[in-house]
């Protein structure tokens, strides 16, 4: 191991932070063995604040319609591939409630952004969800909203909001997106909600068309100065419907050496081992959690419409994956040495 390397871990874990170029240079120099060094501290500090716990959270994808078409992504409005659906209130709470009666205490409303889900529609489904189970966290992720949207859901109950910045930079962002999205309005969007008081997530792909390791250093430098509650973030993965459908995906790798990396930046952070991860490699999940992610998401939408929120080819959605799984996943947890909790799992990475 560079000597080197190994002295900006130590520093990462010591004052968690560092500056852009010690970021490009550790990422562009890791090795095999600064990795198994930086997991053994990435789980250190990991059992430190959350212990030999994994959160879990229930997923409910409840619409594939989206009015955007970010190159990268299989349910784009453009894509006339992809069987559309939406799921009615009384189909959401039934998803709820089935999660409910399996131990799930945070649901996680994602979807495209669909215009038919108003924000009054949202704030009654949110309200309902609230009102039938008070003990429960209710989590977004349904993409940029102007500021008084997110206030309105806020007030509804809604806890916590997932909005991945995808990138910082905004000509990469630019080439991953059409000329109406923008790295800036992404990023006032995070601000916004961490202003109104939600638990905010955010996050990156690894290996996506055109990243290159300054890119990385700088959403490193980004998350560091936003210091959210949640981290997500997975391996790029090409979808065929779209025009990286020829790219090559991220690799597990460096997905797991930023997770880790990210552990040591905020010590506090809760970080989901992704679907991602599962997809691009069997054990992805169990590597993840090694590497000091805290959190997983199986997925409560209903069967018939799981292979329909299809954001990259060959996204998992059965088996562990699914929320009736949930004990075929205790036990890979269990393998690895962690256990499952079902509790509503906050983070303690309170700013």
């Amino acid at each position: 191991m560079k000597q080197t390397n190994r002295l900006l871990i130590d520093k990462l874990h010591q004052t968690h932070t560092l500056s852009r170029d010690e970021w490009i240079h550790l990422i562009t120099n890791r090795t095999t063995e600064d990795a198994s060094y930086l997991f053994a501290l990435s789980r250190e500090v990991r059992h430190h604040h959350y212990g030999h716990s994994v959160y879990i959270r229930g997923l409910i994808e409840f619409t594939n319609y989206c009015k955007n078409d970010c190159y990268y992504c299989g349910i784009q409005k453009s894509n006339r591939n992809v069987y559309r659906y939406r799921l009615t209130e009384e189909e959401i709470l039934s998803c709820c409630r089935e999660g409910y009666s399996l131990g799930f205490r945070t649901f996680v409303l994602q979807g495209g952004e669909d215009g038919w889900f108003t924000d009054d529609r949202m704030v009654h489904l949110i309200s309902q969800i609230k009102d039938l189970w008070p003990d429960c966290a209710v989590t977004l992720s349904i993409g940029e909203k102007a500021h008084h949207s997110y206030q309105a859901f806020f007030d509804a109950g809604a806890d916590r909001y997932l909005l991945r910045h995808e990138t910082f930079d905004a000509g990469h962002y630019a080439r991953l997106h059409p000329a109406c999205l923008s790295s800036s309005s992404r990023q006032a969007c995070l601000w916004d909600l961490k202003a109104i008081g939600y638990q905010v997530g955010t996050g990156f792909m690894v290996g996506s068309p055109f990243q290159s390791v300054e890119n990385l250093a700088d959403d490193m430098l980004f998350i560091k100065k936003l210091n959210p509650h949640m981290v997500g973030i997975g391996p790029f993965i090409p979808h065929r419907d779209t025009v990286f459908a020829k790219e090559p995906a991220g690799t597990l790798e460096l997905t797991l050496f930023m997770l880790g990396l990210l552990r040591l930046m905020l010590p506090k952070v809760l970080l989901p081992a992704t679907t991602a991860l599962g997809t691009i490699q069997e054990n992805g999940r169990e590597l993840g959690i090694l590497a000091g992610a805290n959190v997983v998401m199986p997925n409560l939408s209903p069967k018939t419409h799981r292979k329909d929120y299809s954001l990259y080819d060959n996204k998992l959605s059965d088996g562990e994956e699914a929320a009736e799984g949930k004990e075929k996943l205790e036990k890979r947890m269990e393998a690895v040495g962690y256990h499952i909790l079902t509790h509503r799992g906050d983070s303690l990475n309170i700013s």
